[in-house]
């Protein structure tokens, strides 16, 4: 087992390279070690070098209603009027503290992506 810190792209690259070559050694084996390792070194470039941005609150809510086959009513349920769901979904009313909460609560989208301003 030879691991260095990935430095530059090369070095990543070539850690990929290797990912593949021992992506199925037994775990607690030379190699299974090395694997574990290295997908922890690559993971902390790719979130260095290539970062991925929150989503946008609005548009994870509707994402969210989309997976789980809720209309604008069901939402409604969840912060109160229909017609506060509507001013939330068309962005003429921002999210309260309390709708946040309901909706990580009940939706299960991270209360970080809801926070953001839209």
């Amino acid at each position: 087992m030879n691991i260095k810190p990935i430095k530059s792209e090369s070095d990543y690259l070539l850690a990929l390279e290797r990912l593949e070559v021992i992506f199925d050694a037994k775990a607690n084996s030379n190699e299974g070690d090395e694997l574990e390792i290295l997908g922890i070194l690559i993971d902390e470039y790719e979130k260095s070098h290539f970062p991925i941005d929150l989503p946008d609150p609005i548009e994870a809510i509707k994402f969210r209603m989309e997976q789980m086959g809720y209309t604008q009513t069901d939402l409604a349920k969840i912060i109160g009027l229909k017609s506060r769901a509507s001013e939330i979904l068309n962005r003429k009313r921002k999210l309260s503290i309390e709708m946040i909460r309901q909706l990580h609560e009940q939706l299960n989208i991270p209360s970080d992506v809801l926070i953001q301003p839209y």
